[in-house]
């Protein structure tokens, strides 16, 4: 079960046949909202995960979130959304947060789902991105350490919503390549270019031995008393969390919704390690150097 919901948790854009829901035109003019039931393979997928996934009802309360958090995309994303977003779904006892799937159409265009753990609805993006990021660390040894985000106090479901609707982009753009292989050795695009090897293989320059340890690496977690070095080395490299080191894809979407919330939405977005209480290391991507440089490949999504 946990390799199984690893690799839900690194697969973020699936290929496999949706058959829940008809291969349909989106059903509303306003992407967010195409609320319908997930798909039934969605459905499969977590029960074989050994999850018991259940539809979960929008409240009126929940509906103006998920409507306010679609109306402060960046502009391509709303473009984007408005022709390839089929629909978005969401559950109760969902293994992982967020689950973006292509539809299956009668044509070329590009439909995809979007099915959500409901549960983010009601978390700040503070409170969501710690418990992610504590999921990295094993605290067994040295309880008196904790890792912490700081990432303002808005909808968790914005954030997730960003870095999901940022795949659907990419999908559609190919902003990263979109090999059928991940092993295969493809050109790289502007955004990958001397940084990434393979869909899911740095170059040398930023393989760390450290940073190939930790979960979205390695699938395992890591001491908490490592955590300092942990970002320090991550400070490093081009990457702005750890979980964007796990594929070019969740690259792109990580960095696009860190930069959207700092420089768009006026929030912070900082990782601290705490020892008893004190504060012994800070990690703030956006201010680093290597991570400056990657932001000119981000004016796509504010040119539509």
């Amino acid at each position: 079960m946990l390799r199984i919901s690893f690799i839900i948790a690194l697969c973020s854009v699936l290929s496999f046949n949706l058959n829940a829901q008809a291969p349909t035109k989106p059903v509303h003019p306003n992407p967010g909202e195409r609320v319908l039931v997930a798909p039934e393979s969605v459905f499969k997928m977590f029960r074989e995960a050994g999850k018991s996934p259940t539809n979960h009802a929008l409240t009126a309360m929940e509906k103006a979130k998920v409507e306010k958090a679609f109306a402060v995309l960046p502009p391509l994303h709303q473009k984007i959304l408005q022709k390839n977003l089929h629909s978005i779904s969401f559950m109760d006892n969902m293994p992982n947060t967020a689950l973006t799937s292509p539809v299956p159409t009668i044509d070329s265009t590009k439909l995809f789902n979007i099915t959500f753990r409901a549960e983010i609805l009601n978390e700040s993006t503070s409170e969501w991105a710690t418990q992610k990021e504590a999921t990295c660390f094993d605290q067994t040894a040295n309880s008196n350490y904790q890792v912490k985000i700081e990432a303002g106090s808005l909808d968790a479901f914005l954030y997730v919503l960003l870095h999901e609707a940022t795949h659907v982009v990419d999908a559609v753009l190919n902003i990263t390549p979109h090999p059928d292989n991940k092993e295969a050795l493809v050109k790289p695009t502007l955004f990958t270019k001397d940084i990434w090897h393979k869909m899911n293989v740095l170059i040398p320059n930023f393989t760390d031995s450290l940073l190939e340890k930790t979960r979205f690496r390695s699938g395992k977690k890591v001491a908490i008393a490592l955590a300092p070095d942990v970002y320090k080395k991550l400070g490093k490299t081009p990457f702005v969390s750890l979980y964007s080191m796990a594929s070019w894809f969740e690259d792109i979407a990580e960095l696009e919704t860190i930069y959207h919330l700092t420089k768009k939405m006026n929030q912070p977005f900082y990782v601290t390690v705490q020892m008893d209480n004190n504060e012994v290391f800070r990690f703030e991507p956006m201010m680093h150097k290597l991570v400056k440089r990657r932001l000119r490949h981000l004016k796509i999504f504010y040119a539509a």
